[in-house]
């Protein structure tokens, strides 16, 4: 039995079609040029294995884009992004788009923006920080949009992508 993205041969073998569909989400989020390889880090960022083990995911990792090239996209349903989500999503993909889907329909799209400050979001790398030490909140400036560096308020530790991502 053949599915519908797929074309049998004669000899029982499959054809992939240039194109592969994907199914639509009834409700939920669409988050759309990831910075390629980054999706598996916008699950974590999401909680998706932990506090979401039964949500239903599309993940699509290095697909061709016009826009940047190559990215990932990641499809949630029955999760409606907001807030901080997204502001940790623009820290590792900044040129991200956030659709939310009601219906099967896109009823909001917003381009993800690195805010100038980031507060409470991730830790700082540098060991001796006091907000490693005590309840005190972190918080960053953003130094460089592209690619991403933010500096620590406390004790001035600039922190690159990499740092940023081996947190989620």
């Amino acid at each position: 039995m053949c599915s519908s993205d797929l074309s049998c041969s004669c000899d029982g073998g499959y054809i992939m079609q240039k194109d592969i569909r994907v199914r639509k989400i009834s409700r939920g989020t669409v988050i759309d040029h990831i910075s390629a390889g980054q999706a598996l880090n916008v699950l974590k960022i999401l909680g998706i294995t932990k506090e979401h083990p039964k949500t239903t995911l599309t993940v699509a990792i290095n697909v061709p884009s016009k826009r940047i090239g190559v990215k990932d996209i990641v499809k949630v349903e029955g999760l409606e992004l907001r807030g901080e989500d997204i502001d940790k999503i623009s820290l590792i993909a900044p040129e991200a788009t956030i659709n939310i889907v009601r219906d099967y329909k896109v009823i909001e799209k917003k381009k993800v923006e690195i805010p100038e400050k980031i507060e409470g979001m991730v830790k700082c790398a540098n060991p001796n920080c006091i907000t490693n030490f005590e309840i005190v909140k972190t918080k960053f400036i953003v130094e460089k949009k592209h690619p991403i560096s933010i500096m620590c308020l406390h004790c001035e530790r600039v922190m690159m992508e990499k740092d940023i991502v081996r947190q989620f």
